[in-house]
């Protein structure tokens, strides 16, 4: 069995940590097992290779998002790149494409589709084994996941099974239909009736997929799929296959699953009331500071209140109020401000922007040890990199300099540039022109 990770969207309900190149699966608030700061991301992967299943899984995901896959989680993992970013029904038909024609995968073979930021126990993953085994012994189109519910959350979708069951946790049951984030009494009702939270893990043999665009007249190979990626229904998988499947079981997982996809849920898991700089007094009960700027923050007398803070902006908010961040952060379409990529990661400290003269942009850069920026030039603006820490060898024009701290580089426009650490180097980037924001200009490998 294949296992691809869909790594995708741009949610805002965990702003102003999430922006438009960092989303909620990236940030580095959970705690390992050694108390090391780790992200949903990077929690799944460890989970995956705990449970012997890293060694045949893929991540699909955009463009935007590949340096920071790489930076977490290496260049080992296979990478299914879209072209643009759609919803997860042409996500999964590429997908089967380019394991079928660049994988050379067998049509025959299962295919399970997880969503890449699930909060669960390694016991999860025994199910998702599981799934080969019904799509293998029966003959359904699909096989899917379902969490037991302990409260009628509207958040979530419910799968209905077609008559409820007695017969142990890891049977297969099959489905009459799919709720959606219904209101809470409906959600009162579908759990009394036996229904289950959608956890949005599925399976299918390859062959089902394939069919079904062969049927819609879409090639079945990723490099012409991908040519005619946005010509692809831009609807969820759910709505596209699922609720037109006639043959869908589901299994049954009993113990925990949690979407962290707003803050109220993501500081349930929290141990610490603190990450980074700051106090939360002993008289303020379940509430949270998460700070990634150098800056105390401290929070007095108040309980069940979200603080974070980050160079994109502050957020104080009471936690069952969180969710409707996302409404409200769609009011700020700023740049992104900080940005982790493989080979380190830079903070926007202040850009100002003149009518008449140049624009002005200044960045906190980090390269960590033994990485590099690759050789680039600017059409439009000059630069100037202060050395704050490390050393380095930065070029210039082909020329080679030794760098460390106190010294400074002057790059004038057009010039061919590059630096790599030798040891960790942090550097102040002041750029001088127009086109400050994705102007650069990479040489050919």
């Amino acid at each position: 069995m294949k296992i691809v990770l869909l790594s995708g969207g741009s949610g805002q309900r965990l702003w102003p940590f999430s922006n438009g190149s960092r989303t909620k699966q990236f940030l580095k608030v959970l705690k390992d097992e050694k108390g090391e700061l780790e992200s949903m991301v990077q929690r799944v992967w460890r989970q995956l290779q705990e449970a012997g299943l890293a060694g045949s899984t893929y991540i699909a995901t955009n463009g935007s998002q590949e340096e920071l896959i790489r930076s977490q989680l290496g260049d080992s993992i296979p990478l299914i790149i879209e072209p643009e970013r759609r919803d997860t029904f042409p996500a999964v038909a590429l997908v089967s494409a380019y394991l079928f024609s660049e994988a050379n995968v067998p049509e025959d073979e299962a295919v399970c589709v997880l969503p890449v930021d699930p909060f669960v126990e390694n016991a999860f993953y025994d199910k998702v084994k599981e799934l080969e085994d019904v799509l293998q012994h029966s003959d359904v189109q699909v096989a899917l996941i379902g969490s037991r519910p302990t409260y009628p959350s509207e958040k979530y979708g419910y799968i209905v099974p077609a008559s409820r069951s007695s017969d142990s946790s890891d049977t297969a049951i099959p489905i009459k239909s799919f709720i959606e984030k219904p209101n809470q009494m409906v959600a009162e009702h579908l759990i009394e009736s036996g229904a289950l939270w959608n956890c949005g893990i599925f399976a299918f043999k390859l062959q089902f997929l394939l069919g079904l665009l062969r049927e819609k007249g879409f090639p079945v190979t990723y490099p012409e799929l991908a040519k005619e990626y946005d010509t692809l229904s831009k609807t969820s998988f759910d709505y596209e296959v699922l609720e037109k499947a006639k043959q869908m079981k589901v299994i049954v997982y009993e113990r925990e699953w949690k979407d962290l996809g707003t803050w109220n849920t993501l500081t349930e898991e929290m141990n610490n009331p603190v990450t980074g700089k700051g106090i939360v007094s002993t008289d303020s009960t379940n509430s949270h500071v998460v700070n990634e700027l150098d800056i105390p923050v401290i929070l007095l007398g108040l309980s069940n209140i979200i603080v974070a803070v980050s160079s994109d902006g502050i957020l104080v908010s009471d936690k069952a109020a969180s969710p409707r961040i996302k409404d409200m952060a769609e009011l700020f379409k700023d740049i992104p401000m900080y940005e982790e990529l493989r080979w380190g990661w830079y903070r926007i400290l202040d850009f100002s922007r003149r009518e008449k003269e140049n624009d002005t942009l200044i960045k906190k850069i980090v390269i960590h040890a033994g990485e590099h920026i690759r050789t680039h030039y600017h059409r439009s603006r000059k630069e100037i990199w202060c050395i704050q820490s490390g050393t380095g060898m930065a070029i210039l024009e082909g020329r080679l300099h030794r760098v460390q701290s106190g010294d400074c580089l002057q790059i004038p426009e057009n010039t061919k540039h590059s630096i790599m650490a030798l040891k960790e180097l942090t550097l102040i980037e002041v750029q001088i022109g127009s086109g400050l924001i994705g102007e650069d200009t990479f040489e050919e490998p």
